[in-house]
């Protein structure tokens, strides 16, 4: 193991973070005006291209503005430095759930220089990530990976995994339904309103970080993603409110993703109203992640696509 020091990350690091991240994807790639793929230089890429490889750390332009939210209290980044040379991240975020998740931090992000993989600077940034969930009386350190996938994401020891909760994707019809409801534009994006609410829909990272995903609109500066539709309500069917998110998918201007923030599980009422609204808006098929336990409630008309993940708890076990 090699010496290395943990700290919070500043905005001097932004440059080191993002080719952390660049430093995994081996083939840069865009579609060229008649629609085919082609392979070129990273630099021949605009900040949108870039975007599409993995999101706001594929350029310093967009690294920027999402490492400065995470320091003004979105999330918890921190790095790991050897003799001063940034070599490793991670990115965590705090939330308060209803149980078996409770009050944790979320390990969203763990990224490590090639050259430094086997160097035990991924262990040095999870016991750092522990102490500080200790010290917020955190109930958990959570991590979330594709079912049944034992490497990807593999921790070393002296960490364990134990299994909390399993998630699914469904694909459901948009349909007109007989319920009475009322939908009106919610944009505060102020986390503090889902303070220990449920996640019933689209929690497939933890319900803080997709609030700070699709609730603000920072990243409607690109042009690209402005031409995106998407919809932040609040929701209120059958006595349950909701903050819900419809966000048309890129490549089906008639489907949609739909994230869900509530004080209540998922209910008949409130997916019908979600599906009546979408209909009336012009989708015609929604994506939902949803909690195992809720795929019965969605009933027959939601139809898995095979894709599962697992929400684990990460523990130190005894040296």
């Amino acid at each position: 193991m090699v010496d290395s020091t943990v700290r919070q990350a500043t905005l001097d690091d932004t440059h080191a973070i993002s080719e952390l991240f660049r430093s995994r994807i081996d083939v840069w790639q865009r579609l060229d005006a008649g629609g085919r793929v082609e392979t070129v230089p990273y630099e021949a890429l605009t900040v949108y291209q870039r975007w599409l490889h993995g999101g706001p750390w594929m350029s310093v332009e967009t690294a920027a503005i999402h490492l400065s939210r995470l320091l003004s209290g979105a999330g918890l980044p921190l790095v790991a430095q050897v003799k001063g040379q940034t070599l490793a991240y991670a990115e965590a975020y705090y939330g308060n759930e209803p149980l078996p998740f409770g009050e944790h931090f979320h390990l969203a992000n763990l990224v490590v220089h090639p050259e430094y993989a086997e160097r035990g600077l991924d262990d040095a940034l999870l016991k750092a990530l522990l102490e500080r969930m200790k010290a917020r009386k955190a109930r958990h350190l959570l991590v979330s990976r594709v079912a049944g996938n034992t490497e990807a994401g593999t921790l070393n020891e002296p960490f364990a995994l134990t299994p909390l909760a399993r998630e699914r994707r469904l694909s459901i019809p948009a349909r007109t339904g007989q319920i009475f409801y009322r939908a009106t534009e919610h944009l505060n994006p102020d986390p503090a309103q889902i303070n220990g609410w449920y996640m019933p829909v689209g929690r497939t990272t933890s319900a803080r970080q997709q609030w700070e995903t699709v609730w603000h609109r920072t990243w409607e500066a690109l042009p690209e993603i402005q031409s995106q539709r998407a919809h932040r309500l609040k929701v209120s069917a059958a006595g349950q409110d909701a903050f819900v998110c419809c966000k048309q998918q890129l490549y089906d201007p008639r489907g949609a993703d739909v994230y869900c923030w509530s004080p209540k599980p998922l209910t008949n009422q409130l997916l019908s109203a979600i599906r009546d609204w979408a209909h009336r808006e012009g989708y015609r098929t929604l994506s939902m992640v949803v909690p195992e336990d809720t795929v019965k409630t969605v009933g027959p008309d939601g139809e898995p696509d095979g894709y599962m993940q697992d929400v684990c708890a990460i523990s130190l076990t005894e040296e």
